[in-house]
């Protein structure tokens, strides 16, 4: 099972077209069935289902298809960190939530680069579920995510505590004075569903059950341009807000009758490697 089968394998799995997969490749499309029909015989099961028009994965493809993802991201990063070693005094494979990285990890990375201009990161950010995956698969060293990880192997640490700001666009001037519950009922609030754990949930129960919102997005720092110049409302961590409260962008709402819970945000890795971190950053 080689390299070259496995990511034809998954660009197939992605185009579902044999034709666009050799397009994609720059190889012959005879090279890619050759490639997916010598896999399947060592596999010793079907990967796809075949028609005139398009392929389709199987149950045991789908399957597959975690595994040899795992394998390309693994020997990916492998290689990577074995070149390093030629050329840097250290390496790091860090994972983080996008408005972790930009709110809190960014400054921290420039500041250790700067400090120590020898080392190497690559930095990986997505989703948190996707990130412990990826951690627990010894793709990435350290990850900073919303969700903890409650495993014997690994350290699991919180790295920030953010409370919750009401905020909207500086030139909106309703509720300078403070907002209720009741009221905040009856703007038109957007919906960051960035926790994944109490946060998202308070904020939810806020608001009539099965409410549909204008907007809602899984990553917080992506919703600033909807609050700009714009008669909206949303809850961001206080230190996502304070450089747009700042620079008068946008306008923070005192808050009369309820409070917002802190978010918390986790610093996640095996022993040797918070180790490592704790010492340089």
């Amino acid at each position: 099972m080689d390299i070259e089968s496995l990511k034809t394998f998954l660009v197939l799995s992605d185009t579902r077209n044999f034709t666009r997969t050799a397009s994609q490749l720059f190889i012959a499309q005879s090279t890619v069935t050759n490639r997916i029909n010598e896999l399947e015989k060592e596999l010793q099961f079907t990967l796809f289902t075949r028609n005139n028009r398009s392929v389709e994965l199987t149950p045991k493809g789908e399957q597959f298809q975690i595994y040899a993802r795992k394998v390309i991201d693994l020997t990916t990063t492998t290689l990577a960190e074995i070149s390093s070693f030629q050329k840097f005094d250290k390496y790091y494979r860090i994972g983080s939530a996008d408005s972790i990285y930009d709110g809190h990890l960014a400054p921290l990375i420039l500041k250790h680069q700067q400090k120590y201009p020898n080392d190497s990161m690559k930095i990986t950010i997505g989703l948190s579920s996707h990130l412990l995956e990826l951690v627990q698969s010894n793709i990435l060293d350290i990850v900073f995510t919303y969700l903890p990880l409650n495993k014997s192997d690994y350290k699991c640490e919180i790295f920030r505590q953010d409370p919750m700001v009401l905020v909207t666009d500086y030139h909106n001037r309703t509720y300078q004075d403070g907002i209720t519950a009741k009221q905040l009922l009856q703007e038109n609030y957007l919906m960051c569903n960035f926790a994944l754990q109490d946060v998202g949930q308070f904020i939810r129960n806020l608001f009539p059950k099965y409410h549909q919102f204008a907007l809602e997005i899984d990553d917080c720092s992506k919703i600033i341009p909807f609050l700009l110049n714009q008669q909206n409302y949303t809850f961001l961590p206080e230190d996502m807000a304070a450089p747009y409260i700042e620079s008068k962008q946008l306008r923070l709402i005192p808050l009369k009758d309820f409070q917002t819970p802190v978010i918390n945000s986790y610093i996640i890795g095996k022993k040797a490697k918070m180790d490592l971190w704790k010492e340089h950053f």
